[in-house]
């Protein structure tokens, strides 16, 4: 049985990366975990949401540390504020959308959503929430799919 290492990542460190206008921050990743999850430090603007999706093969629990989200699976819609924690389970659809400038941590379990972060993003120059760019939802979209991530569309407002 292979150990694993402790993993320590302190204020200011992480793996950044500019991720659909927001700067995803990896504080744990697959790797560092032997596979069993990834956590993210995501900082988003006010009014960028994320695709309504599945995932297959993580589950995903988000905990706000500021601002104003909105969570969205099916007919709930969860409000989110500082200390909110909702937790999203796989093969069920859901989205967020950010309603004010926010902090939010992602951790998915087991590992891996963190691959598809970095392939789909790029590496942050700086420590700050990129310019807003439109996505490439054809290439996000086949992205996903190799992560296991099934994109269906906007969110249901």
């Amino acid at each position: 049985m292979d150990l694993l290492k402790v993993a320590a990542c302190h204020a200011g460190e992480g793996r950044p990366y500019w991720f659909l206008d927001g700067l995803s921050i990896i504080r744990v990743s697959s790797e560092d975990s032997g596979g069993t999850l990834c956590l993210i430090e995501d900082r988003l603007p006010a009014g960028r949401s994320s695709p309504y999706h599945v995932h297959r093969h993580e589950d995903e629990t988000f905990h706000v540390l500021e601002g104003e989200l909105t969570f969205f699976s099916g007919t709930q819609r969860i409000h989110g504020s500082p200390g909110t924690t909702v937790f999203l389970p796989r093969n069920v659809p859901h989205g967020f959308r950010a309603d004010t400038a926010a902090k939010v941590l992602i951790l998915a379990t087991p590992g891996g959503f963190d691959r598809f972060v970095v392939e789909a993003g790029e590496p942050a120059k700086e420590l700050r929430i990129p310019d807003p760019t439109p996505p490439d939802y054809h290439k996000l979209t086949q992205i996903a799919a190799r992560y296991g991530i099934e994109i269906l569309g906007p969110l249901p407002e």
